[in-house]
């Protein structure tokens, strides 16, 4: 029987986000691998350039909806605001991740304190339960006690006037391009994102990745040197190799 949608993302916040990429690419030799993007060449997870704010929460995971901000231009400014976002969030599937792509002057990349406790509110009321940005954010003592999840540039505590240049268009975040709709998986190790038609395949092979690898774990554990550690990998025992 398929499963639901719901019981495929309780899966999925079962499943550590490096697990996630193995199945999405990362390993195109394995079976279990989808090869959904070139590895090394495309965008299709996240960088150094952000952390987890929250590391201790388990795996977050949802639909992606996007927005760009930056300094106000009074040629545009007005046309756009956070009501916008909003009606981005409340209009998607559910759950969403808001992915937001920073376009400041360097100077001020890394002053300006993006989404805090009143955004992050208003957000998680429309089905939002984590957020991504290559800026920094601020309160994140009041956000750790709402179970929802940043990813940022960093932290700090204040900002000056801004405002909403695009929602719902393709971004480019912490190494990472997302474009509205698609699925973004994150926990402590960072992000990753797909195609939201391969919902299904991503938990059902994770699942099967975890379970050869907690086997292939407790195989490890009984070797007694590097000779044994060495068979073990080719997928054979080292007392097998020694009769041979």
């Amino acid at each position: 029987m398929p499963m639901s949608e719901d019981e495929i993302f309780e899966g999925l916040r079962t499943v550590d986000t490096p697990t996630i990429t193995n199945v999405v690419a990362t390993y195109p030799k394995n079976p279990l691998c989808l090869g959904l993007y070139n590895p090394w060449t495309e965008n299709w997870y996240s960088d150094t350039s952000i952390r987890c704010i929250y590391p201790e929460m388990k795996p977050t995971v949802g639909y992606a909806v996007t927005c760009v901000y930056g300094l106000p231009d009074p040629n545009f400014s007005g046309r756009l605001s956070f009501n916008d976002v909003l009606d981005a969030l409340d209009a998607t599937k559910k759950p969403t991740i808001l992915v937001i792509q920073q376009k400041w002057p360097p100077e001020l990349l890394a002053k300006a304190g993006l989404a805090g406790e009143m955004m992050v509110t208003q957000m998680k009321i429309v089905g939002c339960v984590g957020m991504i940005s290559n800026g920094p954010s601020r309160d994140v003592d009041a956000i750790r006690r709402m179970d929802f999840q940043l990813l940022l540039g960093g932290v700090t505590a204040g900002h000056g006037e801004m405002a909403i240049q695009a929602v719902n268009v393709p971004v480019s975040v912490g190494g990472m391009d997302v474009a509205p709709g698609e699925i973004v998986h994150m926990d402590e190790n960072g992000a990753v994102k797909f195609p939201a038609d391969k919902l299904e395949i991503v938990l059902k092979n994770a699942k099967v990745m975890l379970d050869k690898e907690a086997e292939q774990v407790k195989r490890f554990k009984t070797a007694k040197s590097a000779a044994d550690l060495r068979a073990l990998s080719a997928g054979t025992t080292y007392g097998a190799q020694e009769k041979k």
